[in-house]
């Protein structure tokens, strides 16, 4: 699968990660950036640069929490998804597949 544009894909980041949390009960940074890569075929790529804001500001929003623990000697922020995060998901993926079918309809018709 060709990779995608960072810049293409941005708004749609936060949905990604809502819905990874969504099926995990909770998950570190790094399972978060590696899960959104395999889970899309190496088509969708999201650096720790893009993910850490977009994990913060999914915080302050009250969509996801975080839990700090140590492992193997080293602290590692764990997060997951609050109701209200589920809830947000559900009309996120809806506006994602209508952008989506959108697109597709319009390119279709060039």
């Amino acid at each position: 699968m060709n990779k995608i544009n960072a810049q293409l894909i941005k708004g749609v980041y936060p949905t990604l990660i809502l819905k990874l949390l969504t099926s995990h009960s909770e998950m570190y940074g790094y399972e978060i950036e590696k899960n959104i890569r395999i889970l899309s075929d190496n088509g969708i790529t999201i650096t720790e640069g893009s993910l850490y804001p977009i994990l913060h500001k999914l915080e302050e929003q009250g969509l996801i929490t975080s839990k700090t623990r140590t492992v193997k000697n080293r602290a590692r922020k764990y997060y997951s998804i609050t109701k209200f995060g589920l809830k947000e998901f559900r009309l996120r993926k809806n506006e994602v597949v209508s952008l989506y079918d959108s697109l597709i309809k319009f390119l279709a018709k060039g």
